[in-house]
Order: structure tokens, then C-alpha cells, then sequence
């Protein structure tokens, strides 16, 4: 179970304090580290943006969109072995040598979940890559992911920016009985802001930015 995962916990400077379970580390508000890695594709029609959707069962955040891939780091695990998410989450095997590292951001949020209050105080790397996969090729972790979804990252970026109310994301959902009637197994929803997880200011335009500047993958 999550909650009884054991995590690395750090003081105000970002020094290891000790190790604490998860349900505790988000209850008395622990710093710790996490690590996220959004994903590109290059299509004919421009570079695409590939986030998640979150399973609806889950405590923080439920339905909402979110990073392609992300997690915490377990207790003693590198940031270089936290690329285990990717083919956990996405069936995606990259390598850490693969990535490219966009920035570090430290915030913290409070807010109510089923189990309560909340505190969750996290230092983010934050890392790019770009993937040849299509949506169906992805294979997402049934219990973290209820579907995947791409849009014109170019249209991504103009949202986050308030420049356009919303934007057509393409997606396919994990679970048969979530899928669209008929031949086509994509579905095409209008996304805006308040459907993503929140950040903090400025997260998204910073990352859709920064992911322009990718290089394709070799």
C-alpha cells in the first residue's frame, strides 16, 4: 500500500531529517522528494503534450489530469531510479540518460482529502522526454491511471498562459468499459486549467516551454 511506503524526509534547507511512512510524511507535512516526467510526441500536425488522467479512487486529486508520469522517492532511491515510474505507470522503458532535466521546484499545499487534512511539501525534479508511442501503445498501471491523453502542446502552452479558455485533448481510457462506443477506441475532450492538479505559479508555462525546446529522442 502507498500510505505505508517509506520515504526520505528533509528539513527547511532540503538536509536529511530521516525516514517517515508516507501517510505520516503528508499528515505532518514533511518535505520530501519527487520526481516528474512529462512526455512529447512529434506528429505531422506539431509536437503533442501526453498527460494522465488519475484514477478516480485515488486520495489526492481523483479524476483530475496530471503529469504523464510522476511519483515519490522511496526511502534511499535516487532521482535516477525514480525513472522506474515511467514503465510502472506507462509501460514506458526509458532510461534516465534519455531524460532531460528542465528544473527543480520546491512548493507546498494543504488541502482535504477522504482521510483528512493533508500537508504535502515536495521538492520536484522535473525532466522531459520525447516518445515515439502512440496512445495505444501505452500500458497504464490500472490502480494509478485511468487513461492517457496528448494535445498541440503549442495550444497547451497558450491555456496555461490564459490565452484560449480550453483545448481538445485526444485520449484513450485503460479500462474496456471506459471505452468509446464504436470502431475507434480514442475519445476527444475539452480540457481547461481547473482539470489539471494544482501546481505551482507558473509550473506549466515554465514545462510546456521548456518542452518545445526538447530534442527529438535518438
Amino acid at each position: 500500500m502507498a500510505d505505508h511506503e517509506l520515504l526520505d524526509i528533509y528539513d527547511e534547507q532540503d538536509q536529511h531529517i530521516g525516514v517517515c511512512p508516507r501517510s505520516e510524511v503528508h499528515r505532518v507535512g514533511h518535505w520530501h522528494h519527487t520526481f516528474h516526467c512529462w512526455l512529447v510526441r512529434d506528429t505531422e500536425a506539431g509536437r503533442m503534450l501526453v498527460f494522465q488522467q488519475r484514477q478516480h479512487n485515488k486520495d489526492t486529486f481523483p479524476d483530475l489530469y496530471d503529469i504523464t508520469a510522476a511519483g515519490h522517492l522511496l526511502a534511499g532511491e535516487t532521482v535516477e531510479q525514480a525513472v522506474r515510474e515511467l514503465e510502472e505507470e506507462l509501460g514506458v522503458p526509458l532510461r534516465f540518460d534519455q531524460l532531460t532535466p528542465l528544473f527543480i521546484t520546491r512548493d507546498g499545499w494543504e488541502f482535504e482529502s477522504p482521510s483528512g487534512t493533508l500537508i504535502d511539501r515536495e521538492v520536484s525534479s522535473v525532466f522531459g522526454a520525447c516518445s515515439p508511442l502512440t496512445l495505444q501503445q501505452y500500458e497504464l498501471q490500472a490502480d494509478e491511471v485511468a487513461g492517457v491523453f496528448e494535445a498541440p502542446l503549442s495550444q497547451m502552452l497558450e491555456m496555461f498562459h490564459g490565452e484560449r479558455a480550453s483545448v481538445t485533448a485526444t485520449g484513450v481510457y485503460g479500462q474496456p468499459a471506459e471505452a468509446p462506443a464504436g470502431d475507434s477506441p480514442y475519445v476527444h475532450v475539452e480540457v481547461t486549467v481547473e482539470q489539471f492538479v494544482p501546481q505551482s505559479p507558473g509550473y506549466y508555462e515554465k514545462t510546456c516551454t521548456l518542452l518545445q525546446q526538447l530534442s527529438p529522442l535518438e
